[in-house]
């Protein structure tokens, strides 16, 4: 039987698996019709909170895997609330993957977190990921929809990356104290998906990163090696000329383990630090 995966959502890590596993149909949203730029042979419809996916049971009656990826706004998770009846009535749905962030955790102060950690979001971006998880797993529990939970840090791939970061100019080495965080390759990010709607366990939670949390300066001082160019100074979190969303990304610090991916649906990571990730994304021309 062939797999059919709607993407609500159709960004970076959507992509990512339509490139990576072809064999795969895959269908998605955009904002508007112009989105359909770029996006080669994949099937997009415009979706927005005002604007739902019209004929959505005829157009993914045979859809057996539902991605979501559009992140809650201040009202909540527009899927959720616009568009959970009709995925309700799919007939042959076996897996839906709700991408949700570390974030749900808060800040542990550089301390560890698996999937069973407490919900402890420290901003408003993280309460309401946490709210869109509770309302998925909701159905999960009332509905049996076969919804799976992946809790992902920063990403990263051919395009965003620090090497372009530094290309562009636009690298900057914050430090903070005791500051870690986790990260994952979009590529294996993709694999860590696949993996699980080729097994599903419906109402799992995944933490998603690599092996190596680690400070973010690091990263960029290793990008700048691999250039060969000298990293941007350091400058002190303090100080720093931070945005409020730029500077809210420092409130928390943890360590992200990836132990159930590996236990559970058997991924080896290719990119299991981000000098791995770094040095395949430079050979291959940063993406850009």
């Amino acid at each position: 039987m062939t797999n059919r995966l709607f993407c609500f959502g159709f960004g970076f890590t959507a992509r990512q698996i339509a490139m990576d596993y072809p064999h795969w149909q895959v269908m998605g949203t955009g904002r508007s019709p112009a989105d359909d730029e770029g996006k080669g042979d994949i099937p997009l419809f415009p979706f927005r909170r005002d604007q739902p996916i019209g004929n959505f049971t005829d157009i993914a009656a045979d859809v057996s895997h539902i991605l979501l990826s559009i992140p809650p706004d201040e009202e909540g998770d527009p899927v959720f609330d616009v568009m959970a009846p009709e995925i309700l009535r799919l007939k042959n749905l076996k897996w839906i993957g709700y991408l949700s962030t570390t974030g749900v955790y808060g800040d542990l102060d550089g301390g560890w977190v698996d999937e069973a950690s407490p919900y402890n979001p420290s901003g408003e971006r993280g309460r309401r990921r946490m709210r869109a998880e509770q309302a998925w797993r909701g159905l999960h529990e009332t509905k049996g929809l076969p919804v799976h939970i992946f809790r992902l840090p920063g990403i990263y791939g051919p395009g965003r990356n620090q090497l372009v970061s530094l290309k562009n100019g636009k690298a900057r080495r914050i430090a903070k104290p005791g500051q870690i965080f986790s990260r994952i390759h979009v590529a294996d990010l993709a694999t860590i998906l696949v993996a699980s709607m080729e097994m599903p366990n419906p109402g799992a939670i995944y933490n998603v990163a690599d092996d190596e949390p680690s400070p973010p300066q690091d990263v960029v001082a290793h990008a700048a090696k691999l250039l060969g160019v000298e990293p941007p100074p350091l400058i002190d979190f303090k100080t720093a000329d931070l945005s409020p969303m730029a500077r809210s990304f420092y409130s928390d610090s943890k360590r992200v383990s990836n132990a159930k991916i590996k236990s559970e649906l058997g991924v080896l990571l290719k990119f299991p630090t981000y000098r791995e990730g770094l040095a395949a994304l430079l050979d291959g021309g940063i993406g850009i």
